[in-house]
């Protein structure tokens, strides 16, 4: 399926302006998320789609930067996303 759209009467930096406010739109919930939070171990698994060992794991190995409030684990939102563009494969290391 084939959608036209036909823009008339709109300079470059308009139809520019108009574009980037329609990706600010669609990317707003993304933003919305608080580096800062700190979320525990189930609710990581959850979001990454593994079982709660698995994040365990993970914090042995030293691939998540954990830390302990009382008896509960918890990991910072940013530390999350700093491991998952650190992450390389086993398979292809030598």
């Amino acid at each position: 399926m084939r959608k036209i759209l036909q823009v008339e009467e709109l300079t470059k930096q308009e139809l520019l302006s108009h574009i980037g406010d329609i990706i600010d739109k669609k990317l707003a919930p993304f933003a919305a998320i608080n580096k800062d939070e700190k979320l525990s171990v189930k609710e990581v698994a959850e979001e990454l789609g593994v079982v709660d060992l698995t994040i365990h794991n993970y914090i042995k190995k030293g691939i998540l930067p954990a830390f302990k409030i009382g008896r509960r684990v918890f990991i910072n939102r940013s530390d999350i996303d700093q491991a998952l563009k650190e992450v390389k494969s086993l398979k292809y290391q030598r």
